[in-house]
């Protein structure tokens, strides 16, 4: 299946098999993407924390307002956060970046405070979700993205000091009755010509 193709299939998951796990193979692989997931400068500012303990799924799900049967149902859950300490980020790029990335940091982003600078690192953050959520498609995996989740019970639960959950995005195998499916509902997507030119 070509990539283009497996886009085209992909799509928000709203019920999953429960009995159907994803083998430990794929995930070790998602592992890797993830990890290789470019970011502006390559900062890095995150942490990507993958669930498959049924009782801390239960837990996150309790947190997940909408979300609570998806997150139940899935065989995975990614927890995705930013650094939320721009001092921890600083010192992090300080020890681990060439001394150009941290002169640009230190010049475009620093100088226009410590609000901007979050939400930069909340931006490199949605990078990877997208890396994720086209590499668990072209793997064969449905997925769930999900920014109706309570940050600060998700960063209790996990221990996550010093990171803000932003988004969590479930994983697994879709019930074969599964509203939302294209074959079922039929994608939908504004004109192409509204959103895409080429010049």
């Amino acid at each position: 299946m070509t990539f283009l193709e497996s886009m085209k299939l992909r799509y928000t998951t709203k019920k999953y098999d429960a009995a159907t796990k994803i083998d430990n193979e794929k995930i070790e692989e998602l592992k890797e993407i993830l990890h290789l997931t470019p970011s502006s400068i390559n900062s890095q500012p995150w942490k990507f924390v993958i669930v498959s303990d049924d009782e801390l799924k239960a837990k996150l799900a309790n947190a997940s307002m909408f979300n609570k049967e998806k997150i139940n149902q899935s065989s995975h859950l990614v927890v995705l956060s930013a650094i939320n300490d721009v001092s921890v980020f600083e010192k992090q790029i300080q020890e681990n970046l060439p001394q150009g990335a941290v002169d640009y940091y230190n010049k475009l982003i620093k100088p226009l405070g410590e609000e901007h600078a979050k939400n930069w690192m909340a931006r490199q953050v949605y990078i990877s979700l997208g890396v994720l959520l086209s590499a668990a498609a072209n793997m064969g995996i449905d997925s769930t993205p999900m920014e109706g989740i309570e940050p600060d019970k998700y960063a209790e639960i996990l221990g996550l000091n010093g990171y803000e959950p932003l988004v969590a995005v479930a994983l697994g195998i879709r019930d074969a009755e599964d509203f939302n499916q294209p074959e079922l509902k039929p994608k939908s997507r504004v004109k192409k010509d509204l959103v895409l030119e080429v010049r």
